[in-house]
């Protein structure tokens, strides 16, 4: 063949896109099981943290994970839903059903010797430039926060990023999500202001507004349909 012909050139490309691209899909599908085995331990790590629970390696987290958690998922009546894994629940798809009545809810049940139960459920909503997610960790009474782990996206470092620093999740603490009977869930206002109404509160991010208010609308959002399964917790601790 002549290898000045463009016949020769064609058939050249052809072949290299062909081998070329075998060779990548052969890459992506060996990697893949490493791959998925490494973002579950980084799900699982973000679910720990909100018990203040850390662990280093991979299979660190995992047998922690599997030692101390187990997941259920629940309906807006607080009913369990037999046929859905927790784990498996797609949260940023959960929170945008407008009909929270048809929504799975994820409850991950973390049990120690020491620290006794915690009820960790799962967030998601919208910051300034992109997701925001994050875990909310309940004591055995389904009312007191024990500890909160939130992440982002693409918030500005310094600014809305800092809802991923320790000293913003340390600020929901024993904060309470009823108050004389009534479910209201904690949400995030302005330095120095108060919210209208009788729920707690904390502040928000200085700079970083939006994002704080994006906090604020995912605890609502995410939070809400979990009320009466939070009630009976509560009813089953009087």
């Amino acid at each position: 063949m002549n290898k000045q012909s463009n016949s020769y050139t064609i058939t050249y490309i052809i072949i290299l896109v062909v081998v070329v691209g075998a060779a990548l899909a052969w890459v992506a599908t060996a990697l893949k099981p490493e791959q998925t085995k490494n973002a579950d331990a980084d799900k699982m790590a973000q679910i720990l943290s909100s018990v203040h629970c850390y662990a280093t390696s991979t299979d660190q987290i995992a047998e922690t994970f599997k030692s101390h958690i187990k997941g259920i998922v629940i309906n807006s009546d607080g009913q369990t839903v037999e046929s859905a894994v927790a784990f498996d629940v797609n949260i940023a798809e959960q929170s945008k059903e407008t009909d929270t009545d048809r929504r799975l809810l994820p409850v991950y049940i973390y049990t120690d010797t020491e620290k006794g139960t915690k009820y960790i459920l799962p967030l998601y909503g919208q910051g300034l430039w992109g997701p925001i997610w994050g875990y909310i960790a309940l004591d055995s009474d389904g009312t007191t926060i024990y500890g909160a782990y939130f992440s982002h996206q693409g918030e500005t470092p310094g600014l809305g990023a800092e809802i991923e620093k320790p000293d913003f999740q340390e600020r929901f603490v024993n904060k309470q999500l009823f108050k004389n009977g009534e479910f209201l869930p904690v949400t995030v206002v302005k330095a120095g202001q108060r919210p209208q109404g009788n729920e707690d509160y904390v502040d928000g991010i200085s700079g970083g507004t939006i994002t704080s208010k994006g906090v604020a609308a995912m605890l609502d959002n995410c939070l809400s349909p979990y009320r009466k399964f939070l009630e009976t917790l509560t009813n089953n601790n009087d």
